[in-house]
């Protein structure tokens, strides 16, 4: 098990995609391996030859299952996993089905940031990055594509705003609180941080220039939703191409500028890092498990959504823009609230910048591609009100994490946005 020495090794994973680590999840439990252990000589069962297979084996899954579900405290509510699944295979109540779907979801994705960083831990930092740079938002991206096959269109262009808005306006904002009550003021790499904000001011132009063309052609007796599909096509590669690019930049050719921490540690003389739980057989197959399941919870959530806004007077925009981006992301949230309050902020940024800035050039760009080809007209016009709130988020962020410092009263700015 990492000890918290590691905390600082798994800074630069955190940078690529702002996912929680699994040093820095709460180890529930731990004691309860012993029950895996050969009475004879403590070794695990696992490895005792002397064991046949059918008791090696089972006692293997018993332990990846334990490390697994006693990662983090939010697991407890992965009791509703199994309840959502059944609310849907049953044809329950649509508003209890929506619920506990909800609440299935949370702990899943918990789950699966934990087997992705397992996974990415021994596979070196160039294909361990790419690794969490895919799977860093997978719910957000299968909730979103149930939606998009479903023509839910309002439901995927809401969450996407909601995801980036409650990381660069709430988590940020309570990462500086929480540091800055506890910390007279805090640094962070200010050159990672410029560059991840330039990289997001290119993502809210992406959201001004259809609006834009929509406002333009209003009056125009062109058909503006085919122009605003064709620009919305031909943004979506580009900013896809952006976004390998900036991959290629931070994993492969400036690497040292995304490293500073991690080199800070070292030279202190601190232990090895980044030991992982699980090897990775067994994280694969929890990724793969935990993936099937937030697909299957996520089809009943989607499902449900029409009843629940025709008897429930909840609008899409509200589900869309509040309720999936907390579903997606709670559990990663706190962690970023967390390590801000271990005065960790560059890993703190990483969380709530770097998740932002891959579902604006990743996952959004993408969700218009696919949508491209399922024939759907995903577009990147997004509302008046939502863009514009976007524009002056992001404005605002930039500005406060241009000079590398912060403090609680920038954090209750960006809480007041």
């Amino acid at each position: 098990m990492p000890t918290e020495d590691s905390d600082a090794g798994g800074e630069q994973r955190g940078l690529t995609n702002g996912s929680a680590q699994p040093n820095e999840s709460t180890h529930l439990l731990s004691g309860l391996t012993s029950h895996f252990r050969s009475d004879s000589n403590e070794e695990p069962i696992w490895k005792d030859q002397n064991k046949g297979p059918w008791v090696r084996w089972p006692a293997y899954a018993g332990h990846v299952a334990l490390l697994s579900l006693t990662n983090n405290y939010v697991n407890v509510l992965l009791v509703f996993v199994p309840l959502g699944i059944i609310s849907g295979a049953i044809e329950w109540s649509p508003t209890v089905t929506f619920i506990l779907n909800f609440f299935a979801i949370i702990p899943l994705a918990s789950l699966l940031s934990f087997a992705t960083e397992e996974l990415s831990i021994p596979l070196g930092q160039t294909i361990g990055g790419l690794m969490n740079a895919t799977f860093g938002n997978a719910v957000e991206l299968i909730v979103s594509i149930v939606a998009l096959k479903n023509n839910q269109i309002r439901i995927v262009q809401a969450s996407m705003l909601g995801s980036i808005l409650s990381n660069i306006l709430l988590v940020l904002g309570c990462c500086f609180v929480a540091g800055g009550l506890r910390y007279h003021e805090q640094t962070f790499n200010s050159t990672v941080a410029s560059t991840m904000s330039s990289l997001m001011a290119v993502a809210t132009a992406s959201l001004i220039i259809p609006a834009t063309l929509y406002a333009a052609l209003s009056k125009s007796t062109a058909s503006s939703q085919d122009n605003i599909l064709v620009l919305s096509h031909g943004t979506a590669i580009i900013l896809l191409i952006i976004y390998t690019i900036y991959l290629i930049f931070q994993l492969r050719t400036h690497t040292d500028l995304f490293d500073d921490e991690n080199q800070a540690d070292d030279s202190e003389g601190g232990e090895e890092h980044g030991n992982p739980q699980l090897d990775p057989w067994s994280a694969g197959a929890v990724l793969v498990v935990v993936t099937v399941l937030v697909a299957v919870c996520a089809e009943y959530l989607v499902d449900s959504i029409d009843s629940i806004v025709e008897t429930a007077h909840i609008s899409r925009t509200f589900i869309g823009l509040i309720l999936i981006p907390i579903v997606g992301n709670a559990a990663e949230h706190v962690t970023a609230v967390v390590v801000a309050y271990k005065n960790k902020m560059d890993l703190a940024i990483g969380v709530a910048i770097g998740s932002s800035l891959q579902i604006a050039l990743f996952v959004t760009p993408f969700l218009v591609i696919l949508g491209w080809i399922m024939g759907v007209e995903m577009t990147l016009h997004f509302e008046t009100f939502e863009t514009v709130a976007f524009f002056v988020s992001s404005l605002v962020v930039t500005l406060l994490i241009q000079d590398g410092k912060s403090n609680y009263l920038e954090g209750v700015m960006s809480l007041g946005m």
